[in-house]
């Protein structure tokens, strides 16, 4: 069986992963040997973390409209509780999003609930 030698593969594999590891610190850029572990750690921790983003952004809209629902008089449970009595189908997103830039349009949300 003839030999196959595969050094083009080899240096297209190492070069591959050169340019995937650029812009890292210290000699995790350059080094074949350190680069291959802190790009297998940099997908690991991207991967976790945009999951981890859903979960901070969904907490931050609860603080958002909490705020706002104080400021009415309302804790934020019994705001959910009775957007779900009413059936009013708007997502923590878009609510602490008007709680934002509309706040008298927010009001007039949590009193039409409130009244329900």
């Amino acid at each position: 069986m003839p030999r196959v030698k595969r050094g083009t593969l080899h240096l297209k594999k190492r070069k591959k992963l050169l340019k995937a590891v650029k812009g890292y610190k210290w000699g995790r850029k350059k080094t074949i040997k350190l680069a291959r572990p802190a790009m297998l750690k940099a997908g690991a921790y991207a991967y976790r973390d945009r999951r981890a983003k859903k979960r901070s952004f969904r907490s931050l809209w609860q603080i958002q409209i909490s705020a706002a629902c104080k400021e009415l008089g309302l804790s934020y449970s019994k705001f959910i509780n009775k957007l779900k009595v009413a059936n009013v189908e708007v997502d923590r997103k878009i609510l602490s999003q008007i709680a934002r830039e509309n706040p008298t349009i927010f009001a007039k949300i949590v009193k039409k609930v409130n009244v329900s």
